[in-house]
């Protein structure tokens, strides 16, 4: 009895079927050194970028020097990294000339940051400003235009709280490309009045009451010690100044405080306070 012929194009199929499996095999046997060790190196690779990871994330996190937000940016990119290197040496393993896309992800990274050049700015910017803290959170401080307690800082901006009550998000390239004067940073700062009296009256008074007035309010330190000293002659005006040191959070109220007690001292005193004065004359018109 013979076996049933099959129809030709159902032959033809399973000759091809049994071809394809045949050269899988012959594949499978010929690269199986290269799947074991590309499977080991993917194995390996994967541990040793997890432990890695995981170690740069602590040691970042944990460093009281790194700011939250940039260790958790450093600990991206690192984690980030890792896994490029495992896929490309997992590449190389298999055979695939990895060249050309190292050069195909160093156009497109290129191409990236032209088209984000203003953002990657923004993100420079940020993680210079958490590294070098010219500035923190609860902080006032005044730089180009913004002026202000700082709210927030971000890798792309910084939230700020202006003294009018506005609220302020600044693009963080435009803070890092300007001067920035922090006014709570140091613990003391110094208060100068300048004051005018006139010419008849006697700075030596003047002076006395000035130092007087800084050594009745206890929010004066004694060092370094209140200085008064003739600042400028003016027009109108002998214009006296007064310096004197205090605590950083008393600022405010004693610049408010001395301005005041200083205009009712030389009230009481009798020690006048010019205004400017002009003298017009008129010319006599010729006929």
């Amino acid at each position: 009895m013979t076996a049933p012929k099959l129809p030709p194009r159902l032959s033809a199929t399973l000759s091809e079927e049994i071809n394809v499996a045949a050269e899988a095999w012959l594949w499978l046997k010929t690269n199986l050194a290269h799947l074991t060790g590309a499977m080991a190196v993917l194995v390996i690779g994967v541990i040793l970028a997890r432990v890695l990871s995981k170690w740069a994330d602590r040691a970042l996190t944990g460093s009281e020097r790194i700011e939250p937000t940039v260790a958790r940016f450093l600990s991206n990119i690192v984690k980030y990294a890792l896994w490029v290197v495992v896929a490309i040496t997992v590449l190389t393993q298999f055979g695939v000339q990895t060249t050309s896309i190292i050069a195909a992800l160093g156009g497109l990274a290129l191409a990236v940051g032209l088209a984000l050049q203003g953002t990657l700015s923004n993100v420079a910017a940020g993680v210079m400003i958490l590294i070098q803290r010219p500035f923190r959170v609860g902080e006032a401080i005044a730089a180009g235009t913004v002026n202000g307690v700082v709210q927030g800082i971000g890798l792309f901006t910084t939230e700020v709280l202006q003294h009018d009550g506005l609220y302020v998000m600044v693009p963080n390239n435009e803070l890092w490309n300007k001067p920035i004067v922090n006014f709570s940073r140091m613990p003391t700062r110094r208060f100068e009045l300048l004051i005018g009296i006139g010419y008849d009256d006697s700075i030596e008074t003047a002076r006395a009451e000035l130092l007087a007035l800084a050594g009745a309010d206890a929010r004066v330190l004694a060092e370094p010690a209140p200085v008064v000293f003739v600042s400028a002659l003016a027009d109108s005006a002998v214009t006296m100044g007064l310096r004197v040191w205090c605590n950083t959070s008393d600022y405010l109220a004693l610049s408010w405080a001395l301005t005041e007690a200083a205009k009712q001292r030389f009230d009481e005193k009798g020690i006048t306070i010019p205004f400017p004065q002009r003298e017009v004359r008129a010319l006599p018109v010729r006929s």
